[in-house]
């Protein structure tokens, strides 16, 4: 998806414009944008890839947590059903996990706040600082020639070490909060499934530090003008250990399973769970980390929480080494990987470039 210059398109102009309003693509569409900026158009988009609902006996997993700490034998089920989301998909979506839905309901509309503010009200956060724990801005790569994304997003790092109350925008602040507060919670439950599911001790994933840095980012994607041109998100892989999405009904989110690009369907009250390439790697490549998309609609706005579990922005995680499991390993099941640090495999990613690309290649034992 990379797009091809033209002799008379200035990118680093076009970019800096954007970037200098501070408005996002939201400031764009409000301006009466009627016609793309050269800048978000894709020019290769996978068409060779059937797109869409998929046939009626191939879909995202649906699992449901009702009774996985109360009855042993649901339990059990649940697990075995993770399992094979895991081993097949890389995703899945939960219903009755714990969070009620007033909450989700409230994080949608407060994600909506933010975005919908006077523009002067989000100006003082627009940055591309990556030091910074609340930042607000549009992904457009300036030191690349990928196309830039159809989204604005509110980014707030939210744990081991979360930012003050008032450095969070006070449209979402207390939702922001609590939704966070329950997300590491139910990601601790569903590490613990996982872990299960590897046959491993419920709480191993967590001892290894699975579970300490939650990084959130809000997306808010205005309805295209020429949705057709462009993407919501391009195609990539999560980098971390698990993300746990929730979105709105609009739908738009895609997994590539069989060579075919799946539709993600909005359920009212479900949270969408995909493995990351760090998850895959430790598993020794029992669980998956799959491609997976945003494509673009002529409506909205869409808007989605990705609530990323990784580790990589404290430094002092270069010195926490990550490899194959070894209570997976045997002789019939050497590791695929050799150990890295998140911190290098987050650099090694982010040189290669994201989009259309699996880091995990390069970790790969010969």
């Amino acid at each position: 998806m990379i797009a091809t210059p033209e002799p008379d398109h200035d990118r680093k102009t076009e970019l800096m414009a954007i970037d200098q309003s501070k408005s996002g693509i939201k400031g764009l569409v409000d301006a009466g944008l009627a016609k793309l900026p050269r800048v978000f158009v894709h020019d290769h988009l996978n068409l060779n890839i059937k797109s869409g609902p998929a046939p009626d006996n191939v879909k995202v997993p649906v699992i449901d947590f009702a009774g996985v700490n109360t009855d042993s034998t649901r339990r059990a089920m649940i697990i075995d059903e993770v399992r094979n989301a895991c081993m097949k998909w890389g995703f899945f979506q939960i219903v009755n996990h714990g969070i009620p839905v007033t909450t989700l309901e409230e994080m949608i509309d407060g994600i909506r706040r933010f975005h919908e503010q006077e523009p002067e009200a989000k100006e003082k956060l627009y940055s591309r600082d990556e030091s910074k724990k609340v930042t607000f801005n549009t992904k457009i790569d300036m030191s690349q020639t990928m196309a830039a994304y159809w989204r604005d997003t509110l980014t707030c790092v939210m744990a081991p070490n979360p930012p003050d109350t008032q450095e969070l925008p006070e449209t979402c602040r207390d939702i922001m909060l609590d939704y966070t507060n329950n997300v590491m919670n139910l990601g601790t439950k569903v590490f613990e499934l996982i872990s299960e599911a590897l046959g491993l001790n419920p709480n191993h994933l967590k001892d290894i530090g699975c579970t300490e840095g939650l990084y959130v980012m809000g997306h808010y994607s205005p309805a295209c003008p020429e949705p057709e041109l462009t993407m919501g998100t391009g195609i990539h892989t999560d980098s971390g250990f698990l993300t746990v999405l929730l979105q709105d009904q609009i739908g738009g989110l895609q997994v590539l399973h069989d060579n075919q690009w799946i539709d993600v369907t909005p359920i009212p009250g479900a949270l969408i769970i995909n493995l990351g390439d760090l998850l895959q790697l430790i598993s020794n490549d029992k669980f998956i980390s799959v491609y997976h998309r945003v494509v673009a609609r002529n409506i909205g706005p869409r808007i989605s929480i990705a609530s990323f579990f990784r580790t990589y922005i404290q430094p002092q995680n270069a010195l926490r080494m990550y490899g194959p499991i070894k209570e997976l390993l045997s002789e019939n099941n050497p590791p695929i990987y050799k150990e890295t640090n998140v911190v290098d495999y987050f650099k090694f990613k982010h040189l290669k470039g994201v989009e259309g690309t699996s880091a995990l290649a390069h970790f790969k034992i010969c």
